[in-house]
């Protein structure tokens, strides 16, 4: 099991997270009323979709003793017609099969966030 504290603050819209030893914040930015103290809520949402993808990418490349090297995630998200459409556009560098690129591409989209 997976938990999180989120308790609001002083702050107009600012939160504090609790995970496991590490304390974040989440805010707003100034132009839409908050202290831009931290990131959006979505913004973390985004980084948690791109590490995930990353780590999972990561581990099975380790584990196929695969030659690669950096793996870089660009995530985003926009609303389309009153829906979130979230895309995440991977970089994946080193000496890799087109098939072994397919591959990690795949299993980048079984992460536990995806």
């Amino acid at each position: 099991m997976t938990s999180v504290q989120v308790s609001s603050n002083a702050s107009r819209y600012g939160q504090d997270i609790a995970i496991r030893q590490f304390d974040l914040i989440a805010d707003e930015p100034t132009p839409v009323g908050g202290d831009d103290r931290g990131p959006t809520p979505t913004e973390l949402l985004l980084a948690g979709l791109g590490s995930c993808k990353a780590i999972t990418i990561k581990m099975y490349a380790e584990r196929k003793g695969w030659p690669l090297e950096q793996i870089h995630v660009a995530a985003e998200s926009h609303v389309v017609d009153k829906q979130t459409v979230i895309t995440a556009y991977l970089t994946l560098t080193g000496d890799l099969s087109p098939e072994q690129r397919d591959r990690l591409r795949e299993i980048g989209d079984r992460c536990p966030v995806h």
